[in-house]
Order: structure tokens, then sequence, then C-alpha cells
């Protein structure tokens, strides 16, 4: 079997006790199905078709609930890096997608029944796998009897247990909302235009040395109204009355703030006040700041612009800042329902939660998928696949193989543990958040080439890593077959 660790019998390893997992969502399906075909015994917990959620319409595990759209194959691109680590690992809801796919052009697309059905026919005929139906409600409960614990439970985590893993995790650092801002790339932003400044520091200083904290994307009057006349009417998504109670209590968006008055934002978000213009010497009408989403300073967040339009509408309207009009977007706004934990806080790189109440519990716990705040159908793939390689190394003595950044998940898992990354909101993996290529390209195209193929070869690097720590058997090739 491709992408097997070494089984457990061969190492002469009991498990007397098995691995939990909490959900049979994407993650926690692939997490079970991984540990269950390296010989560990899996008990998977399934609140549905007992409980159910206000979005999933049956009680299949890894049912979709939104698009049915796994993203680009294009391997020039972050979506098609991943899945190539994904075959390359020998991921099995990859392989199983691939089976039900639905013709999708240059994406990978499947019949979200018949996928749903295959996964869950999986998981029933494992021997190695109990699937238990019925709400968790306590994670120390399951630890008790469990070698270690994988909390996947997703982004409509019950109240029960959200209260359970809030207790774990320490109360301020579960959210419920995900109300996020569109995120940038450096290279796409117009620098003539943009200009480098804290509030009330000297430009010219902040120019020379480059040490103002925040991009200002500035506003004349004309390019304001016009802009905030495009706002205003923009298509907006269309939130579930479960979503709506207290979601814009919590967050306003920038086009409902717009709405109060079409100065509303200037004196608010995009409020001009200790800045100025240095290609005019004024402050300008209103400015967009941009803050820096990473150390390298590669991909901006749009400050203060959490939104409800639509993702076309925002490329659209947002690309009418000075500054931004070829703004590549690696993350558009969102709005919505999404209980995750502040993972740069919590999590290592092994996914293990770092907690003095988690630490005190009877096995460990390990965050995988949505609630980890990863954000994406297979992101939540690859995070249950991570997952599983951890509690494997972490129950057979195995030291864990460091991800390489340059790899599609290594950028989101270093960018989700980082205690650098403030202001945490869920992630798709993305160029954006990947290291700085050696030598910068110009050129698009070649851009995502070289990070594909650099991205290649530090997975090859893990990949024989791990085959030498005992951790992976036969490695499989693009194409599945072992070599």
């Amino acid at each position: 079997m491709p992408g097997t660790l070494v089984p457990m019998e061969k190492r002469n390893i009991t498990n007397e006790k098995p691995v939990v997992i909490v959900g049979a969502g994407l993650a926690g399906s692939e997490a079970a199905l991984q540990l269950a075909r390296r010989g560990f015994r899996v008990e998977l917990h399934e609140m549905r078709p007992a409980v159910g959620t206000p979005v999933h319409k049956t009680g299949y595990a890894a049912e979709l609930v939104c698009s049915n759209s796994l993203k680009s194959m294009k391997p020039a691109s972050a979506a098609g890096m991943q899945k190539h680590e994904l075959d390359r690992l020998g991921s099995f809801l990859y392989r199983q997608a691939k089976s039900d796919a639905v013709p999708a052009g240059g994406a990978l697309a499947v019949d979200r029944d018949e996928f749903a059905r295959h996964v869950t026919e999986a998981l029933e005929q494992s021997p190695n796998i109990a699937l238990v139906r019925g709400e968790v409600a306590s994670i120390e409960a399951l630890a008790a009897g469990a070698s270690a614990v994988i909390v996947a439970s997703g982004p409509l985590t019950s109240d029960a247990l959200a209260a359970d893993v809030a207790h774990l995790a320490g109360k301020e650092s579960l959210a419920f909302f995900d109300a996020a801002a569109p995120i940038v790339t450096a290279e796409s932003l117009d620098m003539t235009r943009v200009f480098r400044q804290s509030r009330y520091e000297d430009a010219s200083d902040a120019q020379g040395a480059e040490q103002g904290d925040y991009l200002n994307a500035p506003f004349d009057k004309e390019q304001y109204e016009a802009f905030i006349g495009e706002l205003v009417n923009a298509d907006r998504t269309i939130l579930r009355d479960f979503e709506t109670r207290d979601l814009f209590q919590a967050c306003q968006p920038i086009e409902e703030i717009a709405r109060k008055g079409k100065d509303a934002p200037r004196f608010g978000t995009l409020k001009p006040v200790g800045l100025t213009d240095p290609r005019t010497g004024r402050r300008p009408w209103a400015a967009l700041q941009l803050r820096a989403e990473n150390a390298d300073r590669t991909a901006y967040n749009l400050v203060g612009f959490q939104t409800n339009l639509k993702f076309g509408e925002q490329q659209r309207v947002f690309r009418m800042i000075p500054g931004l009009e070829h703004a590549e977007f690696v993350r558009y706004g969102v709005m919505h329902r999404n209980t995750f934990i502040d993972a740069p806080r919590l999590l290592d790189s092994s996914l293990r939660l770092r907690t003095p109440q988690a630490d005190a519990l009877a096995a460990p716990v390990f965050v995988a998928g949505q609630l980890a705040g990863t954000e994406g159908y297979c992101e939540a793939i690859r995070s249950g696949l991570h997952a599983a390689l951890s509690v494997a190394a972490a129950l057979t003595g195995i030291e864990p193989v460091a991800l390489p950044r340059e790899t599609a998940f290594g950028a989101l898992l270093a960018y989700a543990t980082d205690p650098q990354t403030a202001d945490y909101q869920p992630m798709h993996v993305n160029f954006g958040i990947m290291p700085p290529l050696d030598q910068h390209r110009r050129n698009k195209r070649e851009r995502y080439e070289a990070y594909a193929e650099r991205g290649a070869a530090a997975l090859e690097s893990y990949v024989a890593a791990l085959v030498r720590a005992g951790l992976l058997d036969d490695a499989a090739d693009d194409d599945g077959a072992e070599r």
C-alpha cells in the first residue's frame, strides 16, 4: 500500500488502548484510515445522525456541505502542490476523491454523495476502526481510555464539546465565528502608489528605513466616493439564519459600515489621520492600511476589511483601491460560523494541544481540520494525515520529522503554529505564506512554477526522512503507484 507506515506488528508494539478521534469529517476520517492502515486500533466518534447540524443532510462521514470542488489540480498552484503532497503521502481521501471525480475543468470536483458513501464504507469495513455514533461532551473522559486523542470536530462543533474544548484551550482562545479580512500578496501591490508608514511617523524616515509597520493605500476624494458607491451596491453572500443572529453584532462588515453613511469608513477603518502621502506631501482624503501577515512580508491583510461580499465582488471592488489594481488575493474575506482555536498559541508543529489542562490528561490531545484553524477541504484532509503521522510517531517512540516550510502544508502549518502570528484567522494554502524565493521573478507564471518546483524538492526530502525514520514505508509516485 503506497504511503503506509511500517505496520505495528513488525515492531512488536502493543496497542492496548485505541486512538480516539472525535469527528468523522474530512480530517477525522483521513486520520482514522491512516492509523488503521498502520495497525492502530481506532475509535472514531461521530455525533451525526443522532445529533444533527444546521447544514449536514446525512449521517455519512466526510460529507461535503458547501461546494463539491476540491480546487485546482494545476501543478503550479498552491492547491495543486497540496494535492501532490497528498498523493505522495498516500492519502486515502484524496485517492477516493479522484475515484469519485466529476468533470470540473482544471479542478477536482466529486460526486459528494458517492464520495461520502465510499469513505463511510471504508471506515465501517476496516477491522481496526470502531465507528461510534453519538455526541462527545468530554475530552477528558475519552482520554482516560485512549492512547491518544485527535479532536477533529469541525466548524460546527456542538455547544457541549465546544465548551469542553474551551476549557482545555482557554476560554478566550476559542472563536465561534470567522470574520476575516482579505489578504493579498506583497508582489502584486503597486509600490509607486502604496507607501510604508505608521500613523504619526515621519514619512521620509519610514520610506528610507522601511520601519513603518503598515503599508497605506491613499484615496483622493473622487477615488474614495467611486469606491464607496461600488462597495455598498456589491453582491453579498446570504448568511444562514443561525449565523446572522450574533455575527454582525460581533464584527460589522466594511460594506455595512459604508451603508451608515459614505463618510463612515473615512472616520473609521479608512481614516487618514497621522498619515502623509509622500507623493503629495499632504494627508490623503482616506487611506486603507495593510498589515504584514508574516515575518517575510510576502502577504498583507486589508486592515478592518471584514466583509460579506461574494468573492468575485471582492476582487472587483477592492481592486478599485489605489495601489491594489492588480492585487492577487491569497484569501478572500469571509464571515460565517466557524469554530476554531487560537492555533499559534495552542498547537505545536505536530498539531498537539499544549496547555496545562491538556497536558494533565491521561493521553496526548491533537487537533486537526478546521477546528485547528485551517480552511479548505484538502487542507482538512492533509491536517488529518499530519495528525495521524504525529500520533504514530508519539506512540511508537519515534522522533517526529519536521515538515519543510517550502511545501504547501508546511507553509500553512508554520503560519498556523507560529506564536508571532497575530489576530489569527483560518487560512487556505497559498503562495503568500511561503518563504520568499531566492530570486525574484516578475512573471507570475514563472514565479508559481518556481514555488512548485522548490516545494516538490522539499517534499522529496521530507518523504526520504520519513522513510529513514520508519514512519513511511513505500512512497508513492504521482500516479499513486508504488516505486
